[in-house]
């Protein structure tokens, strides 16, 4: 039996009346072909180059964001509003526990000196220390009854060691950084 040859039906051509794309629909071959990518670059060496800038950027940005304290950028132990109201709190305020470090530096220069200048030095930070830890607990007591009132007695989170951690660093070292300047209380 011979075949006959069949030819492939030629396609109909739309009429301008019946168009409104101006273009044919790409079959479904044509929009695979254009979607592939290979799984490995050719040129490995400008790849990685790209993906270290892409990840220097998204580092950057989150730096930036967490320094200025965005809600999206900041780690889990940072998140939320009472977390941002007893920030601000600490920020507003003086506290005793920002000289604790720069103390305990003069302590460890004490030591070239001779030994009564270093006992005084010692005591010292002993007198400080305790005065940190009474300025702490004032601290957590007060932001206690400040976030009752403000958020519901019963809606309140552990916050002293929050607060009291983020009281003795020096200003300049926190992150995220003070939004707040002093003496400017959150309300």
């Amino acid at each position: 039996m011979a075949k006959t040859p069949q030819s492939e039906p030629e396609p109909v051509a739309d009429s301008d009346e019946n168009t409104t794309k101006g273009r044919a629909t790409p079959r479904r071959k044509e929009q695979e072909a254009a979607r592939k990518r290979p799984l490995v670059p050719t040129d490995r060496r400008e790849a990685t180059r790209q993906s270290r800038a892409q990840t220097a950027t998204e580092r950057d940005r989150a730096r930036i964001g967490l320094a200025s304290g965005e809600e999206k950028y900041l780690p889990l132990r940072d998140k939320g509003p009472q977390k941002r109201f007893v920030r601000d709190y600490v920020d507003a305020r003086f506290s005793i526990g920002e000289l604790l470090l720069p103390m305990v530096a003069v302590t460890f220069l004490s030591y070239l000196l001779p030994v009564g200048a270093q006992q005084y030095a010692v005591y010292g930070v002993y007198v400080v220390i305790l005065i940190v830890i009474a300025d702490g607990v004032v601290l957590g007591f007060t932001l206690n009854r400040k976030l009752a009132a403000k958020f519901g007695a019963t809606k309140v989170e552990r916050i002293r060691w929050y607060a009291f951690m983020r009281a003795i660093q020096l200003r300049p070292l926190r992150l995220p950084k003070p939004q707040v300047k002093r003496g400017h209380y959150p309300s």
